[in-house]
């Protein structure tokens, strides 16, 4: 199965290793300093720049969506044993 980013990105959903909201990663020192060592990698802009909700790491590269993570969860139906 896939999942929408948003635009016209798709991917598959057993890439997904991590949905991250941009949001509360500005809480945490350690979410800065991820979002600070992937700024050196490639990072793939779904929207604008500035509009960017949500980081989606996958095994094959790291996305910024502009669709919230709950709604990419949501999406991406995963099971977490009733929680979801």
């Amino acid at each position: 199965m896939y999942l929408h980013l948003g635009g016209d990105f798709l991917i598959k959903k057993d890439k997904v290793v991590a949905i991250i909201d941009l949001e509360t990663t500005s809480k945490s020192h350690i979410n800065d300093k991820l979002i600070a060592n992937l700024e050196h990698k490639k990072l793939d802009y779904i929207s604008e720049p500035g509009k960017e909700k949500t980081l989606i790491i996958t095994t094959d590269g790291y996305y910024l969506s502009p669709i919230s993570s709950t709604t990419l969860f949501k999406r991406s139906s995963f099971d977490m044993g009733g929680l979801v």
